[in-house]
């Protein structure tokens, strides 16, 4: 029930390793049960070997690490994955990365987060699939179903997926990591739990406490949201795990008055690891002891963690697939290379373009800190090196691009690598190269650790090094592109008044330099769309699409004083969810139904054509809303329940189908009750949250 970090033998049988650093004896390091964070076939192997040597009862170790958006190919960060509205794609993925870390003997990867993001300050939004509980449920069940398989764990080259953070990690106050999450028990449940729900219901072999209070309780100490709603109503069995030191900070929020109570409140709660802290093996023997604790729940807990390291096959076979021949084969391999390389192209988001994309083998100039940084593969790709990632310069001479140029212009930021002594020049050689070019294509963006845990802000722009070299550049060539790293959707609106065209590429891992390439060369038709909304402001955050109506909602254009709207910025976010352009154009149809009247055992059929009405082939994520009109509780505007990506070419159209079941439109009524009510309902289908391409039917 002790996990450690880092543990492995010297030759002459030494432990050693970092976990001597965080207060364990060498005797607790001996007895632990899983390990955290170390790699490589040859060395797991190594350790399981001797660890079951000293010991007589002979039960493995499990190895775990964090596997987020890939292991050695290193997909893009979660949060451009959702983008891709594709979650078979997505699913993918997800078992690439279970064959490469399952070769070099990892067991288990602590993915998915299927927090639900509505707030761009918050550093772990890259960790999320957006900002839709749907939408992050799709995701969530297909990254189970990538990393497990669907034929058990024991299967070659799956490891089991640990759904964090549970529960409601996804709105810290004020953004920040770690804070207090606040959320009334209907918004908990309609809109925070089906995500983890969907995870759990995909097989989910584990599932990690979250870091925040809710309802003013530590989740590591909270046995009504681990025992009764995800044990008791969400059906799950699996193992519980404490985020890293989780249950020794349950001192510092001043719920417990020691180690020793920590201990207890935890496993009261039904916490079975405790991660990377001394709390489990120091007190829970004199806990059971003195009768403090039953020791059931110390059997409970063993009993399902020994399930576990059964259903992975270990018992029989401690290195399950660590090979390293195998991992030599498959890390980084040509078939998982193009698989990422995909996945980036399908992530990216065309925010904007005044026809200038894409580009056509002018005089183009590639500046900007992203130019030549490979450094762009997330804060949590802890396996991932420049070494191993295509960088956009790298991309575009792959390609055989003529006519490129590049330049550096300016530092990342001035937090994060080299001073600016150097700034002046390298911005004079961006501006000249930038006035002999046709067009200019601009890298700018955050550095990768400007977002991630503990990576929270409260200004979500640029860096000013980068906006002076934007400025100076726009001065002299209006042919501009920005190519837009991030970890966060970020405060753009200069960028977008003055370039032509604004390319959102995340983070995008290990192809990230070939995928932009093909995309701004049109060799790939850019597809993705957002999963979450671009602020006009950091003032407007958290905003999200399917807020609530008031009592006095505000019209756009109108100068009434007395409504919900700011003073000084729009209610509207610069972009919204679902947004995004193509190199070629589409129309949706009306909204056609299959009945106006829908009974509860009825399945609605909502059908639109969707056509491409311009030159090249491309494709449309065409996407259904649904509005509850009236309701016993103020409902959301609009809730996304459907989404489709289609292909076409040049001229090409096709028929889009969803299925509308009562299901659908249920949520917590007034009484705290899981009902659909009667009554009327919108259906809304088009290429954003904000379509007004509607129809309505009654629930009878």
């Amino acid at each position: 029930m002790l996990q450690v970090s880092g543990m492995f033998y010297t030759d002459d049988g030494v432990l050693t390793g970092p976990e001597n650093t965080a207060g364990y004896t060498e005797e607790e390091i001996r007895v632990a049960g899983s390990v955290l964070g170390t790699v490589g076939a040859g060395q797991l192997k190594k350790i399981q070997r001797e660890y079951m040597e000293r010991h007589p009862h002979h039960i493995p170790l499990i190895f775990m690490a964090d596997i987020i958006n890939g292991f050695r190919t290193v997909f893009p960060i979660p949060l451009a994955q959702g983008c891709t509205f594709d979650p078979k794609l997505v699913e993918e993925g997800a078992a690439v990365a279970a064959r490469e870390s399952a070769a070099s003997g990892l067991h288990l990867t602590f993915s998915p987060m299927a927090d639900l993001v509505r707030d761009a300050r918050w550093g772990r939004v890259m960790e999320s699939t957006g900002e839709d509980a749907w939408l992050n449920g799709c995701f969530a069940r297909a990254m189970v179903e990538g990393y497990q398989g669907r034929s058990g764990l024991r299967e070659k080259g799956r490891i089991a997926a640990c759904v964090k953070h549970f529960a409601g990690y996804g709105a810290p106050t004020a953004g920040r990591d770690y804070n207090t999450v606040e959320l009334s028990e209907r918004t908990l449940r309609d809109d925070y739990l089906p995500a983890y729900k969907e995870a759990i219901d995909a097989g989910a072999a584990t599932v990690m406490t979250s870091f925040n209070t809710l309802d003013r309780i530590p989740s590591s100490a909270n046995r009504r949201l681990m025992r009764d709603i995800l044990r008791g109503e969400m059906g799950f069995e699996g193992v519980l795990i404490s985020d890293w030191a989780a249950i020794e900070e349950l001192c510092s929020h001043g719920v417990a008055r020691d180690k020793e109570e920590a201990a207890r409140l935890a496993l009261e709660a039904g916490v079975d690891i405790d991660m990377m802290t001394n709390c489990y093996c120091r007190h829970l023997k004199e806990l059971v002891e003195s009768g403090a604790v039953s020791s059931a729940l110390i059997d409970e807990a063993v009993l399902r963690i020994l399930k576990l390291k059964n259903d992975l096959g270990l018992f029989e076979d401690p290195y399950k697939d660590a090979d390293e021949r195998e991992e030599k084969v498959l890390v980084l391999c040509d078939e998982h290379r193009k698989t990422a390389r995909r996945m980036a192209a399908e992530s990216f988001v065309l925010l904007k373009n005044d026809g200038i994309l894409p580009l056509a083998g002018e005089r183009t100039a590639f500046i900007g800190p992203y130019v030549a940084n490979a450094e762009i593969y997330g804060a949590w790709s802890m396996f991932g090196t420049p070494e191993t990632t295509v960088s956009i310069e790298q991309g575009i001479k792959n390609r055989g691009c003529g006519h490129a140029y590049f330049a550096e212009g300016c530092i990342l930021s001035a937090d994060f690598g080299r001073s600016e002594e150097t700034a002046g020049k390298l911005l004079q050689e961006a501006v000249e190269l930038a006035q002999k070019a046709d067009k200019v294509v601009l890298a700018l963006g955050e550095h990768r650790l400007q977002s991630g845990e503990a990576a929270s802000r409260a200004d979500i722009t640029l860096p000013d090094c980068q906006m002076e070299l934007f400025r100076q550049v726009c001065a002299v060539n209006k042919n501009v592109v920005v190519v837009l790293f991030s970890g966060r959707p970020l405060d753009i609106r200069e960028i977008c008044g003055q370039a032509a065209a604004v390319l959102a590429v995340w983070m995008p891992g290990t192809e990230g330099g070939n995928a932009i390439a093909d995309v701004l060369f049109g060799d790939v038709n850019p597809s993705g769309r957002l999963s979450m909304s671009f602020p006009y402001s950091v003032g407007q955050v958290p905003i999200f699409y399917g807020q609530f109506r008031t009592g006095r909602p505000y019209i756009e254009g109108t100068e009434e004083k007395y409504f919900s709207r700011y003073l000084d910025i729009p209610n509207r976010p610069l972009y919204p969810f679902g947004y995004g352009l193509s190199y070629t154009t589409f129309a949706i149809g009306p909204v056609q139904l299959s009945a106006q009247q829908m009974r509860r055992t009825d399945r609605l059929r909502v059908t639109v054509t969707v056509k491409n009405t311009g030159t090249v082939g491309g494709s449309e994520v065409v996407q259904m809303y649904l509005a509850d009109v009236n309701g016993s509780v103020a409902r959301p505007v609009r809730e996304l329940r459907g989404f489709c990506k289609v292909r076409l070419e040049p001229g090409e159209e096709s028929e889009v189908s969803f299925e509308i079941t009562e299901e659908m439109l249920r949520f917590h009524d007034i009484h705290m009750d899981y009902v659909s009510e009667p009554g009327v309902f919108r259906v809304f289908v088009g290429d954003c949250s904000e379509t007004e391409n509607g129809a309505a039917f009654v629930l009878e």
